[in-house]
């Protein structure tokens, strides 16, 4: 939404004051102040750390099943989930975050937006979180580049944290194979030969997700350094690192399935100590850096959630104050401004004018306040 100008006094409406709307009459919360808002950070990080401490304990079977030669990883992991509690904490107290995520959740548990939509969510998860079609409008290669890289790290995940956690193992009844069993919390799951095609799959799954990550990350880091655009705004610690890392990791991750097959083990433990330390170093760069928006995309899918389920069919859209175009939902705008109350903006009845409107007055503004000064 385009921003009014900053004035000496204030900009009347066209139409006279501002109409209060319904749903933003009510006062602002009180604001809460960084130490306040850091020691609940600090003991959302700690619980979840520790409500995943005693998972992998639980999960294990008190530690029988974790492996000690990944205790690295799953340290990095009780980091990543402090990190990400902490860092999410943060984000969500202020004032339009705490809005966002307050609508959202509404939105998810309502029995009236399921009996009008049931399909909406799943629908919306599938399109928005896991096809992320909105990114095709941008660019149809950055959309298959992100889905590489999105489904490539979905699929490590999903292999990695377990195993690193305890949670899966994998057994095999005669010492050395072919037959295998897998585990899920000590009961067995699934049994298969590891020279079929299950089998090649079941333990060359993190070598697939690598290949994936690596076509996208290459492709993103290509535009990096070639796309004038992505060039002029970036940042080598923000931008590039990430991008370098999830390399990091996938190479050195085929290179231990490369030793292991054609070099007879040659270099395995350096190479394993390689991986280990780009992977510890990516999980806890995770809640800190650009990596944090995987934690944040949720959210979006509430708003978005919100906005579809207000727009009933039998509803009338609130109409722009000086064009009377129609903007949206009454409930989408009203909740707009209440967000630009809670921010202190001092202008939340432009939530009200459609982005042409918006446009005109600040040209008006200037005209009256600015350019009157010059002759």
């Amino acid at each position: 939404m385009t921003e009014p100008p900053q004035t000496a006094e204030p900009l009347p409406a066209p139409d006279g004051p501002a109409r209060p709307a319904p749903g933003a009459t009510a006062a602002a919360p009180a604001p809460q102040t960084p130490a306040a808002v850091r020691r609940r950070a600090v003991l959302a990080g700690t619980a979840v750390s520790a409500l995943l401490i005693l998972a992998i304990v639980l999960g294990s079977r008190l530690l029988r099943d974790f492996d000690s030669a990944l205790l690295p990883y799953a340290v990095a992991t009780v980091f990543l989930a402090f990190g990400v509690a902490y860092r999410y904490t943060v984000w969500i107290s202020a004032p339009g975050a705490r809005r966002l995520f307050r609508q959202g959740w509404r939105s998810f548990f309502s029995a009236a937006n399921f009996r009008r939509a049931p399909t909406a969510l799943p629908k919306m998860i599938a399109t928005y979180l896991g096809f992320q079609k909105f990114l095709g409008a941008r660019s149809h290669a950055r959309w298959a580049a992100h889905q590489l890289l999105f489904w490539g790290c979905v699929l490590a995940a999903l292999i990695t944290f377990p195993l690193t956690w305890g949670w899966f193992t994998f057994t095999s009844g005669t010492g050395d194979g072919p037959g295998y069993e897998m585990r899920i919390w000590g009961f067995k799951v699934l049994g298969f030969d590891s020279l079929n095609i299950i089998g090649w799959l079941m333990f060359h799954g993190l070598d697939i997700a690598a290949v994936l990550v690596i076509a996208g990350a290459s492709y993103f880091l290509w535009r990096r350094m070639k796309d004038r655009g992505a060039i002029t705004g970036q940042r080598f610690a923000y931008d590039l690192i990430p991008l370098i890392a999830l390399i990091v990791i996938s190479v050195t991750g085929l290179l231990l399935t490369f030793s292991s097959i054609f070099l007879h083990g040659g270099g395995y433990e350096f190479l394993a100590i390689l991986h280990m330390v780009s992977v510890v170093f990516t999980l806890i760069y995770i809640p800190f850096g650009k990596f944090f928006h995987i934690v944040q995309r949720p959210a979006a899918v509430g708003m978005q959630l919100f906005k579809y389920t207000s727009r009933r069919k039998d509803e009338e859209l609130k109409d722009c104050r000086r064009c009377h175009e129609p903007i949206d939902t009454p409930e989408y705008v009203d909740n707009l401004r209440g967000t630009m109350k809670d921010l202190k903006l001092g202008f939340d009845e432009w939530a009200e004018y459609c982005p042409r409107c918006k446009r005109v007055l600040r040209g008006n503004a200037y005209l009256d306040h600015v350019k009157k000064g010059f002759k």
